[in-house]
Parts: C-alpha cells; structure tokens; sequence
C-alpha cells in the first residue's frame, strides 16, 4: 500500500520545500523506498530550482491541460527518487484534478510526497484533499504559529490526519518558543526539531540536498529519524559522539518521545 504524504505550512520561507526534498532524498537513499515527489504549488512552482532542472519540459500543468498523461511529467533525479514539476498556472485549478492524477499513479510507489503552496487557498486544499495524512511545517515564533494555527484548523475541518509538526530553523535562543508551547497552542504532537545549520545554504548552493551533501550534520539526521518515523521503520543514529553524548546524558527529548509514541500508535492500528 502507497502513502501519500502532503507537506503544508500557511507561510513562505519556514523550509517547507527544502524539508520535503529532503525527506524524499533519505526514504529514497537510507530506506530504499520507491518515492515520487510533487510540485504542487501551481502559482508559485520552485521544487524544480531545488533540484537543478530551471525549465522542466513536461508539468503538472500540461497534466491538468490534459497535453500529456500524467507518466509523461515523471523524471527521475539521480538521487533515486522521482519528481513531477509544475510551471506557472494563472488559472484556478480544480481542486480535484490533483487527487485524481495520484490515484491513477500511486500504485507504482510506496510513498508519494506531495509539496504544497505557502498560502491556504486551492492548492493547499487539494494537496490535502489528495492526501492520506500531513505533515505541518512551523518555526518557533508568533507569526508563523499563527499560520500553523490556521493549516491545523483546516486539515481537522477536512478530517486529514495530521503526523505532527516539524519545528524548523531552530536556533535555542530565549526569544523562541519552547516546543510545549507550540504543542499546547496547536494541539499537535512535534515529531522533528530541525536546527539552522548554515550548511544548509551550501547544500541550496550546490542544488544538492543537505542529506546528500552533509549526510552527518545533525540536521541530516534528524531527517533521518523524522523519514523512519513517519515510515515506521527504525534508524540507528551511528556517529561516534553522538552515542557518547547518550551514554552520559538521561535526558530525552519530547520530539524523540513523540516520535516513539506516533510508531506504537501506528502499530496498534494495524
């Protein structure tokens, strides 16, 4: 059975992009899983900058236009996953229209991860109306809670499940908000706490994810973790210090639990 995965957040600029890249790079590359990946930010595409393709041939948007079946817009990338493009839409699209092209190619993978726009309109619906569950992308101040506030409400309006959140662009400073706050604002569990790595801007630089290009940063790995939880699978964390620093440390962290959590739970509903 395939999974299709939307990744949403109601604000540019938190990662959202950057993280589904990523996480289709890792289930692709560590977990050996068959992976599509999709631009569906009709107004707005960018997924293809991301991965080093400045004018994709075939599109969504020829898909919706009904020009070319919906295989014909499948590239492959050389990281081992597949990717469909979008260009510019400067018509409304169905909201449907989406749906019903993954059902038509979601057999062919085991996870399908879908990129939705930045703003709640009919993109983001029918990203989650084509959907089997969210993941919601949120940093750790006001402005973007707000909007992570609103993507909650209506995914629970459409009764879309929600994974949890991923907490990115961290940086540990007292101005952020703590992840308890977030968790009790949003009611949502926060299963990824992503750090502000400068090596991030690097990976953007080379057009290369940060997975692949710095695969043990502890960003790279908190994908990891994040990939297999949502995956239901187990990753070993394997760098030297990091085990070390576990040895001597009691303290777990509430993502790290939550991540725990959401796998029992997955497996008692089997």
């Amino acid at each position: 059975m395939s999974r299709v995965i939307g990744v949403v957040s109601i604000k540019g600029g938190v990662g959202k992009t950057t993280t589904a890249v990523n996480l289709a790079t890792v289930l692709a590359n560590d977990f050996h899983k068959k992976v599509l990946l999709v631009d569906a930010n009709y107004y707005a595409p960018n997924l293809n900058f991301h991965l080093g393709i400045l004018d994709p041939i075939n599109t969504l948007n020829d898909v919706f236009q009904n020009k070319i079946k919906i295989f014909d817009a499948v590239y492959k990338h050389n990281l081992n996953f597949h990717f469909i493009a979008s260009s510019l839409i400067s018509r409304k699209v169905d909201p449907m229209k989406l749906r019903n092209q993954i059902k038509s190619i979601r057999s062919f993978y085991e996870v399908i991860i879908l990129d939705s726009s930045p703003s709640l309109n009919e993109e983001m619906l029918s990203v989650m109306l084509s959907s089997d569950e969210l993941v919601v992308l949120t940093t750790p101040d006001y402005a973007t809670l707000s909007t992570t506030l609103k993507a909650v409400r209506v995914a629970k309006q459409k009764n879309i499940p929600i994974n949890g959140l991923i907490l990115n662009k961290v940086r540990k400073h007292k101005c952020e908000l703590s992840l308890a706050d977030i968790e009790q604002a949003t009611g949502v569990h926060v299963l990824g706490v992503l750090p502000d790595e400068a090596k991030t801007i690097d990976a953007q630089h080379s057009l290369t994810p940060i997975s692949q290009y710095h695969p043990n940063a502890e960003i790279s790995v908190e994908y990891k973790k994040i990939a297999a939880t949502l995956i239901n699978e187990k990753y070993d964390d394997t760098r030297f210090l990091s085990n070390l620093k576990s040895i001597f440390s009691k303290k777990v962290e509430k993502h790290e639990i939550n991540r725990e959590l959401f796998k029992t739970r997955r497996f008692l509903k089997k």
